[in-house]
């Protein structure tokens, strides 16, 4: 009863440090939705087509983020966590094995890898071209300080951000008062914008409106391309935080601020420029800006948190090259930095920052890849509605299918932008998707190529018993991922030299489809022969092993266990060609011996100490 009294005292402090992880991206939209969908229906906007297009906006916000997400998709969790990977190894691995619905997660996160390095550009971009509006003679430096901004957020990655991580919340809640306020200023300016609340103007809008109308749904989308933040941190947060966050505070400033920038065009203000610094006074526009730029490096930071978090999680997954991945703070776990990601990403986000130079040129390749990550998880949350839930398949598929018509609606009007500039995120994803796939695939083969040389415990174990293996002082710990027979680096120890310790540990791990594992079920201990132990050791795919952390628990279970003179033994394996020529296609043997040479060492990977660690080498057919 005392934790929940605390959980629920601490609600509101959780939601509001929600506001400056998980709202960023969705919350700095308005900075560049309206405008690109009014730059979509003309140069001359009619009431009719402002009504409409608010009203789009507006029920977009009520049906993908309030009613989807909210309200659906976070319902469904793996053991707390959500996104559409977790929902991916929920489905697909820890219900039974379904390829299809693996391979469909993969390519949707694969997709937000996209999303990732078009977002930091567009919302730092959106935010610095209100410089125009102060003095036109800035236009040219709009560019170089989004530059500078961007490669100096990326730069202090390194640093980690637990420290100033903490003003995050603060700072989005007075951003998204900010938004109301200047919501509620331009209503006043015009108030009959309210009556876009009814839903008719958007679907009048949309049914008259014919292939204009269609592809406006390609700007309206922008307003929601943060909305599987929501469920993707939910793990963080819990989903009470985020629903009292979204609720009470973001959306309410989302729908103000729209409803605000449709009445100033209505009321007559011009819609070259950034609509949305039009809601504010002139004497005020200098110090929105700075915000604004603010609440975009804020946005861009979660963006990249995200990218951290979700690699990691492939990695446990086993669908991605093992990065070094580095702990920023003992207060979260949240808190890591994974160098190459995050360099990639900034190269990539640079890149496209001066390739297309302005916000409304990247807002046509933004939204393919989000819209397609969320056309598979409504598809996802169909089979949990009927596998999770039991619902009907009249019931499921009624919800259901109102998110997949929504989604493909989206979906379909944003692939008519490929060619404008969509093809760069679906570029990125299919080379992060066959960076996954190889990855996957290579080290199935290795493990399978590995499993037919193994030999059975009992039979080494008859070996050592005979006399022709000596014997010497001390520990040995031999850490693998076999689960049966004997492991195969400590087969290659003793073949090579011809010697073995007293104590032997074998050590074997592996990553559950669960996102963190009991501390009661983390280990077992199994007494094999006399000063012989077998220890497996399960993970989830939140988690990071830390193997001499794990023996010392051993350690307090089995007093028998002594540790003080241990060496730990880890295989470094190459990769080869089988000689039978069966093996893997040339394609995806290569590229995966390359990812394997380059990838963290496994020693690294589960901390072992390097003064004690002893690697050894193999060459493995694949």
């Amino acid at each position: 009863m005392t934790e929940n009294l605390t959980i629920k005292a601490g609600t509101p402090l959780l939601g509001l440090a929600a506001l400056g992880i998980v709202f960023g991206d969705i919350g700095t939209s308005p900075l560049y939705t309206f405008k690109t969908v009014l730059d979509l229906t003309g140069s001359r906007p009619d009431a009719t087509t402002i009504l409409g297009s608010v009203s789009l906006i507006l029920w977009t916000l009520v049906i993908v983020t309030t009613v989807k997400y909210v309200n659906f998709a976070m319902r469904i969790d793996n053991d707390g966590e959500g996104g559409i990977l977790a929902l991916m190894s929920l489905l697909g691995v820890k219900k039974q094995n379904r390829p299809a619905i693996v391979a469909a997660g993969l390519f949707g996160a694969a997709l937000i890898y996209g999303d990732g390095a078009i977002t930091p550009a567009i919302s730092v971009l959106s935010a610095l071209e209100g410089m125009e509006q102060v003095t036109p003679s800035l236009t040219p430096w709009v560019l170089y300080g989004a530059v500078f901004i961007l490669v100096a957020l990326f730069a202090l990655q390194p640093l980690g951000t637990a420290r100033i991580g903490r003003a995050f919340g603060p700072i989005m809640l007075f951003w998204f008062g900010v938004m109301a306020a200047m919501g509620i200023y331009g209503i006043l300016h015009h108030t009959a914008v309210l009556v876009a609340i009814n839903p008719y103007y958007g679907l009048k809008y949309l049914a008259s409106g014919g292939w204009a109308g269609f592809l406006v749904l390609g700007g309206v989308f922008l307003c929601v391309t943060g909305a599987e933040a929501l469920y993707a941190d939910m793990g963080h947060f819990g989903p009470i935080p985020i629903r009292l966050a979204w609720n009470l505070v973001v959306f309410p400033s989302l729908i103000l601020n729209y409803i605000g920038q449709a009445a100033i065009v209505l009321n007559g203000a011009p819609t070259d420029g950034n609509i949305f610094y039009r809601l504010c006074p002139p004497a005020l526009l200098t110090p929105l800006i700075v915000l604004a730029t603010i609440a975009t490096i804020i946005a861009s930071q979660s963006i990249i948190t995200g990218a951290f978090s979700m690699t990691r999680q492939a990695i446990q997954l086993g669908w991605m090259p093992r990065f070094n991945i580095r702990q920023t703070s003992a207060e979260g776990f949240g808190q890591i930095y994974i160098g190459a990601v995050n360099w990639l990403l900034m190269i990539a986000t640079v890149a496209l920052t001066i390739g297309f130079g302005k916000s409304d040129n990247l807002a046509a390749a933004y939204g393919i890849a989000v819209s397609m990550t969320m056309l598979m998880t409504s598809v996802l949350l169909f089979i949990a509605m009927r596998e999770i839930w039991r619902w009907s398949i009249f019931t499921a598929g009624g919800v259901a299918g109102l998110f997949l018509i929504v989604d493909s609606a989206f979906f379909a009007s944003n692939m008519t932008k490929v060619f404008q500039g969509g093809y760069v995120p679906l570029a990125m994803a299919i080379a992060v998707y066959a960076i996954m796939s190889i990855w996957h695939h290579g080290t199935m083969a290795m493990r399978n190529s590995v499993q037919n040389t193994l030999i059975p415990t009992d039979t080494f174990l008859t070996k050592l018993r005979s006399g022709t293996v000596a014997r010497v002082p001390g520990t040995a710990v031999f850490l693998t991922l076999s689960a049966k027979g004997v492991p195969p680096v400590m087969f290659w120890h003793v073949q090579l030299n011809r010697t073995l310790q007293e104590r032997v540990l074998v050590l074997q791990w592996s990553i559950l489809s669960v996102p963190r594992v009991a501390d009661l079920d983390r280990f077992t201990i199994t007494q094999e022969a006399p000063s012989f132990w077998h220890i497996e050791a399960k993970y989830g795919f939140m988690e990071m092993p830390d193997i001499p952390r794990l023996l010392i628990s051993c350690m307090a279970a089995d007093h028998s266990i002594d540790l003080s003179d241990a060496t730990y033994y880890v295989g470094h394996t190459s990769i080869v060609a089988r000689e039978d020529g069966q093996g893997q296609p040339a394609w995806q043997r290569e590229p995966f011996a390359a990812m394997s040479r380059n990838s963290a060492r496994m020693s690294d990977y589960l901390k072992v100490p390097t003064d004690r660690l002893v690697e050894i080498g193999r060459q493995i057919p694949i």
